[in-house]
C-alpha cells in the first residue's frame, strides 16, 4: 500500500514498528525451529530482519525480512526477501537521490495480513523438502 508524504502519521509510523516488531519475533522464531532441521540436511538455513536507516518517513529507509538456504559451505540455493516498509524520493515516476523541486516522497508498505506472510514462508520452506529434500 502506498502512502504520500502528507499521509505519513504517527499512527502510520505505530503501524510500521509494530509491523516490523511482529515479523521480526516471527522471522526469529522461524530461524529457531528450522535451522537444525535444515542443518541434519547439510544445508544452512538462515533467515532474519534488516533494517537500513533510521527515521521510516525519511529516503532510503527500509525493512525486510529474509529467508536464505544454502548447501554446507557452498553457494546460495535459495532467497526469499519480504518487504515491509520502504520509503523514497521520486521525480516524474523515477526514484531520485536528491531533493528535486517537485519530487515526492512516497512510503510503500506490506499489504499482506500477518498470516498471509507466515504462509508465504511457510510455502517457501516446504518447497524445499517437496523438491526431495526431506520432510521437515
Amino acid at each position: 500500500m502506498k502512502f504520500q508524504e502528507r499521509d505519513f502519521t504517527e499512527e502510520l509510523r505505530g503501524q510500521i514498528k509494530n509491523t516490523e516488531c511482529t515479523l521480526k519475533d516471527y522471522i526469529d522464531s522461524v530461524l529457531s525451529e528450522y535451522k537444525s532441521v535444515f542443518a541434519s540436511k547439510s544445508l544452512d538455513f538462515d533467515a532474519g530482519f534488516d533494517k537500513e536507516g533510521n527515521d521510516p518517513f525519511l529516503p532510503g529507509y527500509r525493512s525486510t525480512i529474509s529467508i536464505g538456504i544454502a548447501e554446507k559451505n557452498e553457494e546460495l540455493i535459495g532467497l526469499h526477501t519480504i518487504r515491509i516498509w520502504e520509503c523514497e524520493r521520486f521525480f516524474w515516476g523515477m526514484p531520485v537521490s536528491k531533493k528535486i523541486p517537485g519530487s515526492k516522497v512516497i512510503g510503500e508498505l506490506l499489504d499482506e495480513s500477518f498470516e498471509e506472510i507466515k504462509e508465504e514462508l511457510n510455502e517457501y520452506i516446504n518447497e524445499f523438502f517437496a523438491d526431495g529434500i526431506g520432510s521437515p
